[in-house]
């Protein structure tokens, strides 16, 4: 499992003083982007090989300014041409859920514009991050 940890800025609150709903794409983002760093994908866009294909946020409890949020991200499917990334964002102090969220990424090749089987090297990296949820 990898771990990102985030402080919640004052401008990702909103009026009712809890982080905004739109905030939570962006420490996932920012998850995934460490998580392909530690496994060797780093973000160089001239050799960018993932799309987004879709992402969702199950919003369990509210975080606040200033609160420090661990963002766990692990693989939770691995398909022929796309996997599944598995997120948990929780209070670091407290260890309670704030929210859960998921990824599916899909393997692409923009000069043929067109998805193509993850690569055996990629896959053998993914499955050692597959967790059984």
């Amino acid at each position: 499992m990898h771990e990102t940890t985030v402080r919640v800025r004052f401008c990702e609150t909103d009026a009712l003083g809890h982080v905004n709903n739109t905030s939570y794409f962006i420490y996932l983002e920012e998850a995934r982007v460490q998580f392909f760093e530690e496994i060797g994908y780093g973000m160089k866009t001239d050799d960018w090989t993932f799309i987004l294909a879709s992402t969702k946020c199950d919003f369990i409890d509210q975080a606040y300014f200033n609160q420090e949020l661990t963002i766990s991200t692990e693989v939770s499917k691995i398909g022929n041409k796309s996997f599944h990334l598995a997120h948990s964002i929780v209070d670091k102090l407290t260890d309670e859920v704030i929210a859960r969220g998921e990824a599916i990424l899909v393997y692409y090749q923009f000069d043929l514009n067109k998805s193509i089987p993850i690569p055996t090297e990629l896959r053998d990296t993914l499955e050692k991050h597959y967790s059984f949820l």
